[in-house]
């Protein structure tokens, strides 16, 4: 599958940081789920997880927004491939459990695009993996 250029750098950056992690972050559930197609793939790779199509990332993210009282993603560094439609990012999450426990992550996502939105999305993640 060829990648038909349509987002360029700043909206590819606008979509992983700023759309999909503001998402994330608000516990936005609809919002995060926009920002893939229905058929996308959603891989952890330093845990061999893998959520294949919305509705299995719709349970990843529905179990993610209970187990934390607070989700920030923070300090991106990106890389992008606007020719082919891709972007990565490496960040810092800091979760805040319910009963005050933090845990800091400096994580990379790799995501490829189709459409406008993620077909593929792989994570790697400094801890443990918090998306089962």
């Amino acid at each position: 599958m060829q990648y038909e250029p349509g987002l360029t750098r700043d909206q590819l950056i606008e979509l992983a940081t700023r759309t999909y992690f503001g998402n994330v972050d608000a516990k936005n559930l609809d919002g995060a789920l926009a920002c893939f197609n229905d058929e996308a793939l959603f891989c952890v790779q330093t845990a061999f997880t893998r959520h294949a199509g919305k509705a299995e990332i719709k349970r990843m993210f529905e179990d993610f927004f209970g187990a934390y009282a607070k989700i920030v993603h923070k300090d991106f560094t990106c890389t992008v491939d606007e020719k082919n439609g891709r972007i990565t990012a490496s960040f810092e999450a800091v979760l805040t459990g319910h009963d005050g426990k933090v845990t800091q992550l400096f994580n990379t996502n790799f995501w490829r695009i189709r459409d406008g939105k993620f077909q593929e999305v792989y994570v790697y993640f400094s801890g443990e993996n918090v998306l089962v």
